[in-house]
């Protein structure tokens, strides 16, 4: 077998595992969250036509009514076809993880998302992102073509190596026309107070407006908390920048377990006053049940 036999079979293999597993949750727990909350929530404006009691008032076209001297309504149909947008972020630090890495969770969670569209004949689509935008399959239909999502998330090899979320956000809000679902799955790693954490909230909102958005924030045990190894060495996986750190020492220790969970309450609570939706995981514990409450308590809240 040639070597690139060799690899094309490793392949299949990854994404045939993903799929077999992916159908099982689908079946057993997940399809009709997801169902229930988004199908049908899509609309078109359809025509105007005169007010009549019981009409929504919120639906009133004042433009027309100011024309025509009497209350007109927009109606509009409901999308039977819905599309998804699943952006990963692909830069540096996802590769890390104590157990599994944030990488491999993204995979299996937009396996999830994007098996679930095409279980409801929904469009799916899938952008990679680091500093760049590094790949964009456009939404369409079919098993075949949620295989390829897939494999190109397990496969792709990121040119880029820093997080650019104001840059990649704008993307997409250029190229999603009609409103859609999108899932963004990132550690969304960046400090807690700065500008650039700043520009990335007000990208997250814009996306927002236009869209149903949620975020997927993937999080490491480590990265909250360091067990006492002596002299440790870490590297920053995105700038290469090298720290040695005495994890003998309590009272630094601490003072970086309580910065960093500072952090991570800090960016959700950022999120929730947005009221943008955030779900957040941990690669050492089961997602599936985390994901099915999310979208159930999703349900409760919208209505």
């Amino acid at each position: 077998m040639s070597y690139n036999n060799e690899i094309t079979r490793k392949i299949l293999k990854h994404v045939r595992r993903l799929e077999i597993g992916t159908d099982r949750l689908l079946d057993d727990q997940l399809i009709g969250a997801y169902k229930s909350i988004f199908k049908g929530q899509g609309i078109d404006f359809e025509e105007v036509r005169e007010y009549a009691p019981g009409d929504d008032v919120r639906t009133i076209d004042w433009n027309v009514t100011a024309k025509m001297d009497r209350p007109f309504i927009k109606k509009f149909k409901e999308e039977r076809e819905l599309t998804m947008m699943i952006i990963v972020d692909m830069s540096g630090s996802m590769d890390f993880g104590s157990s599994r890495s944030k990488r491999e969770i993204a995979t299996e969670l937009a396996s999830l998302f994007a098996f679930s569209a095409n279980k409801n004949n929904d469009k799916v689509g899938l952008i990679l992102f680091t500093n760049i935008v590094e790949k964009l399959i456009k939404p369409d239909k079919g098993r075949k073509h949620s295989l390829r999502i897939i494999r190109d998330i397990l496969f792709h090899k990121p040119a880029g190596n820093g997080t650019d979320f104001v840059g990649t956000l704008g993307y997409v809000n250029n190229i999603l026309k009609r409103r859609s679902i999108i899932f963004i799955i990132s550690d969304f790693a960046t400090d807690e107070m700065n500008q650039k954490s700043d520009d990335m909230i007000r990208a997250l909102k814009l996306t927002d407006r236009h869209h149903d958005l949620v975020c997927v924030k993937v999080n490491d045990p480590r990265e909250t908390f360091i067990p006492n190894v002596g002299i440790l060495t870490l590297e920053d996986m995105e700038t290469g920048e090298i720290l040695e750190v005495d994890t003998s020492n309590k009272t630094s220790i601490r003072r970086y377990t309580k910065l960093m969970q500072e952090r991570e309450e800090y960016f959700c609570d950022r999120l929730n006053k947005a009221k943008i939706d955030v779900l957040s995981l941990s690669t050492d514990e089961p997602y599936v049940k985390s994901l099915e409450n999310f979208l159930h308590a999703r349900k409760k809240r919208r209505g």
